[in-house]
Parts: structure tokens; C-alpha cells; sequence
């Protein structure tokens, strides 16, 4: 051992002996000492140190009556063997290769035989992203949010931002959306009647979760949503697929069996079209009279770019049934992950409680930094200045379809995608296989249909997310591709 290697501070506070017996005991257990060989003798130590023997001695027995050195009769102290064993590995260290089996660890997902969206995670790097679902970074309203942030780190915001909410959400965020978003909608709510989420699909999941008992029915649209199917068959449901034609979701003769609706009444996923109000109010009766709770996915209905948005499903009368799930990840930013929930306040206080439990509440910085976004006006010029843009690439869109791929140019005048049904011939895993080789992003539509395999000619050509200036060199390279495919 080299005393060199203890540090002794004399002038601490720390007794003596215990600065040494803590130094002696990392060199032990650091393996730092040669453990077959004895411990200096006290005296030897104590001189080398500048120690007395007496703290020498102090210091040796603590480590003898802890176990970490034993005596041996006319050779010393020595490291205890058996810490010796419990120090030396008996075996090399495991590879990858050797490491145990942890397949069985989870628990496999129920959904795992249902289709689901599969996204191209670097789709930013490709010249033609025809994403949907997500945004234009430039679009993004940097300034405005960094000052929010900023903000909400200042007094009197900061304690909404930085204390632990437990359940509860952030008050002056709630009255933002009571008083400044939700009557754009038409919907009138008290904050009781409103929780807040980590996006809409963290809505899904608590609804789903909260109502769902394994064996209960969910009508679904069909096509439709493919992560609202997973969160409902995870929770143990069956689904009932319900069909969708130019008019929206057709109401069936009955929902009586089903514990569970959900629908995209203002722009249907995938294809936009919107809910008249005739079936409106007929699914509303329906659910009334079979005592089903109507999930309404609002998720961008602020983009529509011709005519008035219709009102939510929530805002007719009779709606108390309904369940308002709305975002701000489509009009902002998905990365964000913030949404709301608006309904019954019994319903809320329950799905509170279940929230509790898994997230405890969101972001209260986030939230914060939300409300005084909202506040500033801030919100509403957003909204503006992206439908504005959203627009103009709706209609370049919609126009380079038309004139590239015969496509009618009477396409529902909303969302953030386009949805393209080809002939029967056309297999939409091929052509977005071939297009994803030729710089083109696009999303296939198969999997938004309960029977995938006999709806490949489908898909979704999104807009949100790409140049204008380059919607239409990217449509004509992908119209090749489907004449391509289809000779």
C-alpha cells in the first residue's frame, strides 16, 4: 500500500481515526491494495503518515469489527478473505451474446395482429414529404412560444410551472380554453367539464381505460383511425366496424350493444370528409336511446379552407353524451403532446383520478406557457397564419392530383392530407415502397381499413410539411410511378 494515495485533512473537523479508517476502506473496496499482502503495522503507518499510533490503531479496529480486515497470528492484518471472494469476479463478465433471455419480459400487446400506421422517422430528409400528421418546423412560432416559456418561469406563473399539480390542471389554461377556444367550436364549458392531456390519444387511452371491460364493443369508422383500434382492442373491446361514405359515418338501424363511439365528425381520418348535420343528430338520438358514450376527435378542425367550419358534434344540443378530445399538437407542434378533454363533470373527476396514476398531470410548465400563449393572442394569429399557408398547399395539392393523376378536384376542403382511392389494380405497399426510392413520402391507406389486405389502393398524400414550390414536381414524379405500376 502507498500512504502517499490517503489524504488526511487536519484541519476538517472529522476525527483523525475516521479519515484514515474511510480511506483504508475505498482502498479495499476500490481493490486499489494488494489484498494478499498485510496492512502496514501501526507504527509503520502512523510514521509515514504523521499519524500517532494510537489513531492508527483506532482506525485498524473499526475495520476489524466491520468485517474488512482480520488478524493473523504473527503476520499481521490482512484483508478478510471472504471480501476478498466477494470482490474478484468468478466468471467474465457476460457479453450481449451470453446475456439472458428478456423476450418474455412483456407482456405482448392484444392489438399486435391489427395494421398500424407506419411513419418514415426521417421523412425530413427526403425532397418530397407528403407527411401527414406532421408540421413545417419554419412554421413554428418560435419567438412567440420562447417568450411564453420565458414567462411562465416568472413570478407569479412560476409556482403553476415548476409545483406538482398531484391531479389537478392548470387553472388559468383552463379559463383560456373555456373563454377563448372552445366557443370557437361552439362549445360552452365550465372548467369542471374539462381536463387536460398529453395530446388526444392520452384522451383515447384514459377513456379507453376507464370505460372499457374486457369483452365491451366500440363502434369504430372503417376506415378510420388505427390508433384509436389499438387503444380500444388493448383494453380488451372488440370492435364493431362502421362504414364511411362521402357524407361521413353511416349511422347503423342501432347502437345498442356498443359501450363505446368514436368518431372524426369534422374531418374524417383519413378522408376529410365532414359529418352532415342530418346524420349528426341521428347518431346523437341513437346513442341516446342505446345509453353510448360518443368520443368526438376533434383534431384539426381549425383547418378548413373553404366555407365556415361546421360546429363540434359537442356544441349541438343533446350532445351530453359526447366527449370532446381536441389538440394542439396538428395547428402547432406534435412534439408538444397537448391536448384537452371536455365532458360530463362526473366523467372528468373519474378520468382525473385515472390519470393520476399514470402521468400524474402534464407539463405544468408546458401548460403555463400555453395559457399566457393563448392569452397574448397569440393563438389566434397562429391559427390564421397557418391556415393561410396550409391553403395554398391544399389547393396545389388538390390541382397537381387533378392534372397528374386524373384526380377530381371536388376534395374535401379541410385537413392536412389529401386521400387518394386508385383502381383495384393498385397496391399502395408497392407504390409507397417505390416512391419512398424516388425521394416521395407518402403514407399508404390500407391500414386504416379493418380488412387491410382487400384495400391496398388507397392512400394519403399530406401537405403540412413540404415547400409548396415543391408539391408538384414531387406529384408528377409519384403520378409515373402509379401509371408505372398499373401498365
Amino acid at each position: 500500500m502507498a500512504p502517499s494515495r490517503i489524504a488526511i485533512e487536519r484541519d476538517s473537523g472529522k476525527p483523525l481515526y475516521r479519515q484514515l479508517r474511510e480511506a483504508l476502506e475505498h482502498e479495499i473496496l476500490s481493490g486499489a491494495l494488494d489484498l494478499r499482502q498485510a496492512l502496514p503495522s501501526s507504527r509503520e503507518l502512523a510514521r509515514e503518515l504523521g499519524l500517532s499510533r494510537n489513531t492508527v490503531n483506532a482506525a485498524y479496529m473499526e475495520l476489524e469489527a466491520e468485517g474488512y480486515v482480520e488478524a493473523r497470528p504473527c503476520r499481521g492484518l490482512f484483508v478478510n478473505q471472504e471480501m476478498i471472494a466477494a470482490l474478484e469476479p468468478s466468471a467474465p463478465a457476460p457479453t450481449a451474446s451470453t446475456s439472458g433471455d428478456f423476450s418474455d419480459v412483456i407482456r405482448p400487446l392484444s392489438t399486435s395482429d391489427l395494421p398500424e400506421i407506419a411513419k418514415v422517422r426521417d421523412w425530413q430528409r427526403y425532397p418530397y414529404p407528403f407527411i401527414a400528421g406532421q408540421v413545417d418546423p419554419s412554421s413554428f412560432p418560435r419567438l412567440p412560444w420562447i417568450r411564453s416559456l420565458r414567462q411562465a418561469l416568472e413570478p407569479p406563473h412560476l409556482h403553476y410551472s415548476v409545483r406538482d399539480g398531484v391531479d389537478e390542471d392548470d387553472p388559468l389554461l383552463i379559463e383560456e380554453l373555456c373563454r377563448r377556444v372552445l366557443p370557437g367550436r361552439g362549445i360552452e364549458a365550465s372548467p369542471d367539464q374539462v381536463l387536460i392531456t398529453n395530446g388526444a390519444q392520452q384522451g383515447l387511452d384514459l377513456l379507453a381505460a376507464a370505460t372499457l371491460a374486457p369483452g365491451d364493443e366500440v363502434g369504430v369508422e372503417d376506415p378510420g383511425y388505427p390508433d384509436a383500434r389499438h387503444i380500444f382492442t388493448h383494453a380488451g373491446a372488440t370492435l364493431r366496424p362502421l362504414p364511411v361514405d362521402a357524407g361521413g359515418l353511416v349511422p347503423p338501424p342501432s347502437l345498442d350493444g356498443l359501450r363505446l363511439l368514436h368518431l372524426t365528425p369534422s374531418h374524417h381520418c383519413p378522408t376529410n370528409v365532414t359529418l352532415g348535420i342530418g346524420r349528426r343528430r341521428d347518431l346523437l338520438a341513437r346513442a341516446a336511446e342505446a345509453d353510448v358514450l360518443v368520443i368526438e376527435d376533434d383534431y384539426d378542425s381549425e383547418f378548413r379552407y373553404q366555407g365556415s367550419p361546421t360546429p363540434a358534434l359537442k356544441a349541438i344540443p343533446g350532445s351530453d353524451r359526447v366527449i370532446y378530445l381536441g389538440t394542439f399538437s396538428k395547428f402547432l407542434a406534435p412534439g408538444l403532446r397537448l391536448g384537452y378533454l371536455v365532458g360530463p363533470p362526473e366523467v372528468v373527476e373519474g378520468l382525473r383520478a385515472y390519470r393520476r396514476y399514470r402521468i400524474r398531470h402534464t407539463s405544468g410548465h408546458e401548460q403555463r406557457a400555453m395559457a399566457l400563449f393563448i392569452g397574448s393572442g397569440q393563438y389566434q394569429r397562429t391559427v390564421r397564419r397557418r391556415r393561410g399557408q396550409l391553403s395554398r398547399r391544399w389547393e396545389a395539392t388538390r390541382d397537381a392530383l387533378a392534372d397528374e393523376l386524373g384526380l377530381s378536384p371536388d376534395v374535401p376542403p379541410g385537413g392536412v392530407s389529401i386521400w387518394v382511392t386508385g383502381p383495384p389494380g393498385l397496391d399502395c405497399a408497392r407504390l409507397a415502397a417505390d416512391a419512398l426510392g424516388e425521394g416521395v413520402v407518402i403514407e399508404r391507406g390500407d391500414t386504416y381499413f379493418t380488412d387491410s389486405a382487400h384495400n391496398r389502393q388507397h392512400f394519403r398524400v399530406g401537405f403540412a410539411a413540404i415547400d409548396v414550390e415543391r408539391i408538384r414536381p414531387g406529384i408528377a414524379r409519384l403520378a409515373s410511378l402509379v401509371r408505372a405500376q398499373l401498365a
